[in-house]
């Protein structure tokens, strides 16, 4: 890894954009920015909209390193250019932003309370066309839905054995073990989270490093311990379905803790502003999500 780019991961202030919808998630996307189901007939068509959706995000005036660290992208979107320049070099030569990449193939059924993350068939091929292309690091999700003991630890051993495949491939993990922000025992959950973290952290190779992307705890400074663990590189946390003045209302509380919001983030914004509308909304979510993860 970039030494000038870990060192900006590690202490940069601002946060990471998530922009990385998938199939499931890109129809929804795509109508809360105002395009409806019967304006695409098929996925080609509908990929082809969330791109131009997404670069004139990136292409904005207000979407910069000074305040955005790092973007997470979906894998075609990595295969594709923002004003003629390949994705992942444009956010980093052009914006200084750091180009992460999702690689997790989506979410098994629930077990255990926990949906554990599908097998990532080709994923060495994928780290290295990534490698390739200039990607800083890579994202996967997992989700908590209850406090069972024995589904929140494979959960989180599923996300740190692949973490460690990722970390041989050079590139930078965030893991995420989200939990659910409707789960009628997520103070539980959290409880049970975070020691399972700790005793994984603690197994890492003493120069090895990770992120972690997690729900916004309950209590405040509730991750102060991981964010301080010498393994991890940054500690990012998700929306979850909160709108954007709750969830910055909510990361706000917490020191060190910085956003790695979607659609809290692009929340308000539409394919009918003008450009000059557009870009003045997205600065204004920008300014508020970075003035939440400053604290």
């Amino acid at each position: 890894m970039d030494n000038v780019q870990v060192t900006r991961m590690q202490t940069g202030r601002g946060f990471v954009a998530a922009l990385d919808q998938s199939g499931g998630s890109t129809p929804k996307a795509l109508a809360r920015y105002g395009i409806s189901e019967d304006a695409y007939s098929n996925s080609d068509e509908m990929f082809d909209l969330v791109h131009v959706m997404r670069q004139r995000i990136m292409s904005s005036p207000s979407f910069t390193g000074d305040k955005v660290l790092a973007a997470i992208l979906f894998e075609q979107t990595m295969d594709r250019q923002v004003e003629g320049v390949d994705t992942p070099t444009y956010l980093w030569e052009k914006k200084q932003i750091l180009p992460i990449l999702k690689v997790d193939k989506g979410l098994e059924d629930e077990a255990d309370g926990v949906r554990l993350m599908k097998p990532m068939d080709g994923l060495n091929e994928l780290l290295g066309r990534a490698k390739a292309k200039g990607i800083f690091g890579t994202k996967m999700r997992s989700v908590i839905n209850s406090a069972n003991a024995e589904g929140i630890a494979t959960n989180v051993a599923q996300q740190f054995a692949i973490g460690r495949q990722i970390l041989a491939s050079g590139l930078a993990p965030i893991l995420e073990p989200e939990i659910d922000i409707h789960a009628a025992d997520k103070g539980e959950c959290e409880d049970i989270l975070k020691p399972e973290l700790l005793r994984h952290l603690d197994g890492l190779d003493e120069d090895s490093q990770v992120m972690l992307k997690l729900t916004i705890p309950n209590v405040t400074d509730f991750y102060a311990d991981v964010i301080a663990h010498p393994r991890v590189m940054r500690v990012v946390a998700l929306s979850g379905g909160y709108s954007r003045e709750e969830a910055n209302d909510r990361l706000s509380r917490h020191h060190g803790l910085i956003a790695s919001f979607s659609r809290a983030l692009t929340e308000g914004l539409s394919v009918d502003q003008t450009e000059r509308e557009f870009d003045r909304l997205l600065a204004e979510s920008i300014d508020s999500v970075y003035e939440a993860s400053i604290t």
